[in-house]
């Protein structure tokens, strides 16, 4: 079975910054591309990054490049997304996410 855990959310001030983890379970992480993506309160789910299954290569949304990284260590089966400068539209639910497959999701929160 699939499993994905988020952690390292939290409430932040604007300008601080956040590390974001998720850890894999139940399927060769090694193998796969993952995603974080994020729901803000009242909207749509946005995605925010991607990995490639070695993680030579990211992507990233208009909206966070430049201020969040993605990197996984595929030893220890985790994700994790580096936040800095965060900013209050960054306030969401981030939730890690292969396929079908999605974690609880851990909340953060960016407000004075």
């Amino acid at each position: 079975e699939v499993r994905l855990v988020e952690s390292g959310g939290g409430l932040v001030q604007p300008g601080g910054s956040l590390r974001l983890s998720c850890v894999a379970s139940g399927f060769t992480f090694s193998l796969y591309a993952m995603s974080w993506v994020r729901q803000a309160p009242g909207k749509g789910l946005e995605w925010v990054a991607a990995i490639n299954a070695r993680g030579e290569n990211t992507s990233y949304a208009g909206s966070v490049t430049g201020r969040f990284t993605m990197s996984r260590d595929n030893a220890k089966k985790t994700l994790y997304l580096q936040m800095n400068s965060l900013k209050p539209e960054d306030t969401a639910v981030y939730y890690c996410n292969l396929g079908k497959a999605w974690g609880q999701g851990t909340q953060v929160t960016v407000s004075p």
